[in-house]
């Protein structure tokens, strides 16, 4: 009984005072002792559900007073794409009208000069022809006749030289001599033999077409006609290069000439 009072009495802030009567030590005191403890534990249960009960008022006191705390709303960003606007178009402007051509004045027509007339020959003047004088007959005796005087008769006129040709005709070129390389005093060497050539048993004839300077030296040399192998075509060149020749004359000066000088390739046993 006192336990439930004292519990009313907790949730009770002004409970009613009651009388209770004293309670004789003496009439139990064996009780007290044993309930002693067992009181002591009641007493803190009660305790601590006392305070959880006012930490859980307190609690929802405080919760409805104050405004629950929401979390800041987040703001949606809006994104827009705004077209560039596009450049303008270039202005164009019209080509300028070409200037007018100017107007040619057409040109007097130039006086046609006429053709000089040939000179008319001239007539040869004969030259007059000249007067024939006759001796007169010596006198006879008086009684012989006399003879009538016989008539005079004009001597023959000779033709004049015809005149002198105004062109005269160039004289005739001196003859040219040709040049030469088979002078024995040239002492030009025979081409040497192609060592490949000989194995693979090359043979022809090269035909060199050799311009001779004045001074007797080989000029340009060109193959006029080919041996079939170039082998044999280089050594004919190679050795013409290193000869001497006779150089062309036209009168006594001595002048650039070609000559063809023939080369044979050939083995010996063929």
């Amino acid at each position: 009984m006192q336990s439930a009072a004292h519990a009313l009495s907790l949730h009770d802030p002004f409970p009613e005072p009651r009388t209770v009567a004293p309670i004789s030590n003496r009439t139990a005191p064996a009780a007290d002792t044993a309930r002693t403890p067992r009181r002591r534990g009641e007493r803190q249960a009660l305790a601590v559900l006392v305070l959880s009960l006012h930490a859980f008022g307190l609690y929802a006191l405080t919760s409805q007073f104050s405004p629950p705390v929401s979390p800041p709303e987040i703001q949606p960003i809006s994104i827009s794409f705004i077209p560039l606007a596009a450049p303008p178009a270039p202005v164009v402007e019209p080509p300028a009208p070409p200037p007018p051509e100017p107007v040619k004045r057409a040109e007097p027509p130039k006086p046609v000069k006429p053709a000089p007339r040939p000179p008319k020959p001239l007539a040869p003047v004969k030259p007059p022809p000249e007067p024939v004088i006759s001796e007169s007959a010596t006198a006879l005796s008086s009684d012989v006749p006399v003879a009538p005087p016989a008539e005079a008769t004009p001597a023959p006129t000779t033709p004049l030289p015809a005149p002198a040709a105004e062109s005269i005709a160039p004289a005739a070129p001196a003859p040219v001599t040709a040049a030469r390389f088979d002078a024995d005093y040239l002492n030009n060497p025979a081409p040497a033999y192609p060592p490949l050539s000989r194995r693979m048993r090359e043979e022809g004839k090269v035909m060199l077409r050799v311009t001779v300077t004045p001074d007797g030296l080989p000029g340009r040399i060109e193959i006029a006609r080919s041996s079939g192998s170039e082998r044999l075509d280089q050594a004919a060149t190679n050795a013409v290069r290193q000869w001497r020749f006779v150089a062309a004359r036209q009168g006594e000066r001595a002048i650039e000439a070609s000559v063809l000088v023939p080369i044979i390739f050939k083995l010996e046993g063929n």
